[in-house]
């Protein structure tokens, strides 16, 4: 894990409203879904605007309360401007804590979230901003999860 101060940027995607307890039921499950969207229409290369090499991105904002209220998630790319035809968010800028892992999606990266969750239980000092985290996936098997702090 290491500290990173993050310049804003847009993402454009699709989006969804969702909350953790409901992701943990299959029925109620709404992130597989827009993910599975995401790939099967082919939308990395039909987003307009889009910046040239652009990971892509799972932004969530939008928060209720926290980690245990709704959120929204967006699926997308990074973009010099927002496109009526897709939904898209703002990275606030800020401080930002960066967790790496590698290895088969997604189970990467739901292991990584735990690693989330479990820094922040250990670490109550530091507080999260529930303004925008994303994730960036940098290849097939590597994505970089960067969790909004509170700025010191």
């Amino acid at each position: 894990m290491q500290a990173k101060h993050v310049e804003g940027f847009l993402v454009s995607g699709l989006s969804t409203r969702t909350k953790n307890s409901d992701e943990f039921n299959p029925s109620t499950a709404q992130i597989p879904k827009l993910w599975g969207r995401f790939f099967s229409e082919g939308l990395v290369d039909k987003i307009p605007e889009r910046i040239a090499n652009s990971p892509i991105y799972g932004v969530y904002s939008g928060y209720e309360s926290d980690a245990n209220g709704q959120y929204d998630l967006t699926a997308g790319v990074a973009a010099s401007s927002p496109s009526g035809d897709f939904s898209h968010v703002a990275i606030q800028a800020g401080p930002y804590l960066v967790f790496e892992t590698r290895g088969a999606m997604p189970a990467a990266v739901i292991q990584a979230w735990g690693n989330v969750w479990a820094y922040f239980e250990q670490n109550p000092q530091i507080k999260r901003s529930f303004i925008s985290d994303y994730e960036a996936y940098l290849g097939p098997n590597e994505v970089h999860i960067y969790i909004g702090v509170a700025a010191e």
